[in-house]
């Protein structure tokens, strides 16, 4: 006689094991998002007004011209009972095989299901119908003005974005397979990692992009060989060592963002700049800026320059025993490097040869993708954060960044980790990408509210430091490497910018490719080729058709420009000297500090 305890399929015990798994960190992710401190609401979205005027001005439209109003109506209503009856029609006959007319090309939908199967594909081109009437809404209204209208059309694209198909279980095909050849433990995975991803942020959603493990600085990225000379409470100066035995005599001072941490310069010897800057016989030091807390939210823009930029630059001259140096400000390093050349112009003070900026905006009159986030509802909110916190803290600002490319940054990362259960890249560019910075809160907003929204600086108005800093002040001999699809420092404002500086020795070159891979972009690569354009006192656009396009990489043109400025050859030069020994092994303790810490 047999008993009832039966045997349990492996299929059943695989089940049950990921259903208990499911019950755990359904707790986990309920105590993580209890634990979430709230944010002011106005960093989620703009004012209720912007909305309320878009409605009035569609209302206005329609009482003014209705007949474009019911044509927009009619339009829409017209492609939605089309396209419901064509696929009304394949599923009555039966039909399995690709439509005829699949569809606009996504990459969203790469899935062969999509054009395949009447079901996806009649999800897909409905959506797609329904973006392009929000789209055509959007661009018909004509009672708003350019800010606004800029603004309405970025959130109507984030809606439309956040409600693709492919973000959602039920309608993506991906998922639905995976999960049916797991039996489910892709669900389960993806439920990690996104439990795993709240917890680490405290309650907030914060896609992780790499696997973190899979780096370690210092000893995989960030490895080129050099010594920390000085240290106080803004930064740490790395001198970096020698590979020649002979190098210029004019050393070179390269000053990085402080939203994100400088080994973007030197994630691995193939691509790293800084390696390749000292393989060509140049002195380099290069600053690692401090990840900002709670205790430095009365830190502003002249700390920054105090007692990093001038400071650095002083340590610079005193251990090479040169009186005039070459520098770099990349990003928000190089506005400000662009500010502190105009504190020297007031000063009197020649000790800078040569300056050079990456992706570096000083004229903000034109404010671009950023538009939306550069409005008073959405500043005011971020005083408000800072008041609570003291800082801009990382996550706020990446956030931001990534949502001017949800679908990369965002969506299509979420989709792999959360819905897919799959593991995030070992990518060091992602892994750089979330190991952001904060930046104090003084500072931030002399930034965001000077800078930004007044544009102060391009206007000779910004006050800092007893000066009066204006943009024509930078005189110096120049050199400008923007990016053609840069989205955060868009070329043709920072081509504005320089053509405002007052220097009569002025050089801009324009890389293909982003913020990003247009600076980080090796000759040994041969990938992204550049424009060169004597002639500054045309408008971007006329700069740009009649400039002449080289293939490959610009770092070669830009060390020919500064090994012009940089003097003799003289013996190579070891890190630190007596009054500046080395404290300990690039890249130093700052760059580790995490800015969840």
């Amino acid at each position: 006689m047999t008993t009832k305890a039966a045997t349990v399929s492996p299929e059943r015990e695989k089940l049950e094991d990921n259903l208990a798994k499911v019950e755990e960190l359904t707790q986990r992710l309920m105590d993580a998002l209890a634990h979430r401190k709230p944010m002011p609401t106005g960093l989620s979205g703009p004012e209720p007004t912007l909305y309320a005027k878009a409605a009035q001005a569609y209302w206005q439209e329609w009482l003014n011209n209705p007949t474009k109003v019911f044509e927009q109506q009619v339009g829409f209503w017209g492609k939605s009972l089309s396209h419901f009856i064509e696929a009304q029609k394949a599923l009555s006959e039966g039909k399995l095989a690709p439509p005829e007319d699949p569809g606009p090309r996504d990459r969203r939908f790469k899935n062969p299901l999509w054009d395949s199967h009447p079901y996806f594909n009649f999800i897909k081109q409905q959506y797609l119908i329904n973006a392009d009437a929000i789209r055509g809404a959007v661009d018909e209204i004509e009672e708003l003005d350019d800010t606004e209208k800029r603004r309405l059309r970025y959130f109507a694209q984030q809606i439309t974005d956040m409600m693709a198909p492919t973000n959602f279980f039920a309608t993506n095909p991906d998922a639905l397979q995976k999960a049916l050849e797991t039996e489910g433990a892709s669900l389960v995975k993806g439920l990690e990692n996104l439990v795993a991803d709240l917890e680490a942020n405290h309650g907030e959603l914060v896609v992780r992009l790499a696997d973190e493990d899979a780096f370690s600085i210092g000893e995989n990225i960030a490895t080129a060989e050099g010594k920390v000379v000085w240290r106080n409470r803004m930064m740490e100066l790395i001198q970096y060592s020698p590979t020649t035995d002979q190098v210029r005599e004019t050393p070179l001072l390269l000053f990085p963002p402080w939203i994100n941490k400088f080994y973007i310069l030197d994630l691995k010897p193939e691509n790293s700049l800084i390696r390749w800057i000292v393989d060509q016989g140049y002195t380099l030091f290069v600053v690692s800026w401090i990840n900002a807390d709670e205790s430095y939210r009365d830190v502003g823009m002249e700390d920054y320059i105090e007692d990093g930029f001038l400071t650095a630059m002083r340590l610079v001259r005193e251990i090479c025993g040169v009186e005039r140096i070459n520098v770099v400000g990349y990003c928000i390093a190089g506005t400000t490097l662009a500010l502190t050349l105009s504190l020297l112009k007031k000063r009197g003070d020649k000790q800078i040869k040569s300056a050079t900026f990456f992706t570096a905006l000083t004229d903000f009159s034109d404010q671009g993708e950023f538009t939306p986030f550069l409005q008073n509802d959405f500043i005011d909110a971020i005083e408000e954060e800072i008041k609570a916190s003291g800082i801009l803290k990382s996550f706020i600002m990446a956030r931001t960044f990534s949502f001017l490319r949800s679908n990369d940054l965002i969506y299509t990362p979420a989709i792999r980790s959360y819905m897919m259960g799959e593991t995030p890249p070992a990518f060091d560019l992602l892994y750089w990408n979330g190991d952001g910075a904060n930046l104090p809160g003084r500072m931030a907003m002399q930034y965001l509210r000077g800078l930004c929204q007044d544009n102060q600086f391009s206007e000779g108005k910004f006050e800092l430091m007893g000066e009066t800093l204006d943009i024509n002040d930078v005189d110096v001999p120049l050199i400008s490497i923007t990016a053609e699809t840069d989205h955060i420092a868009a070329w043709k404002d920072c081509y504005r910018g320089v053509q405002k500086m007052g220097s009569r020795s002025k050089t801009f070159i324009l890389s293909e490719s982003g913020h990003i891979a247009g600076i980080v972009n090796p000759p040994s690569k041969k990938k992204y080729g550049h424009y060169l354009n004597p002639d500054l006192k045309l408008d971007a656009e006329a700069w740009q058709k009649t400039a002449e396009y080289h293939q490959g990489s610009w770092w070669p043109e830009w060390e020919a420009w500064l090994r012009k400025r940089s003097g003799k050859l003289v013996p190579a030069r070891q890190p630190g000297d007596s009054e500046h020994p080395a404290l300990e092994p690039a890249p130093g303790t700052y760059v580790r500090v995490k800015a969840n810490q």
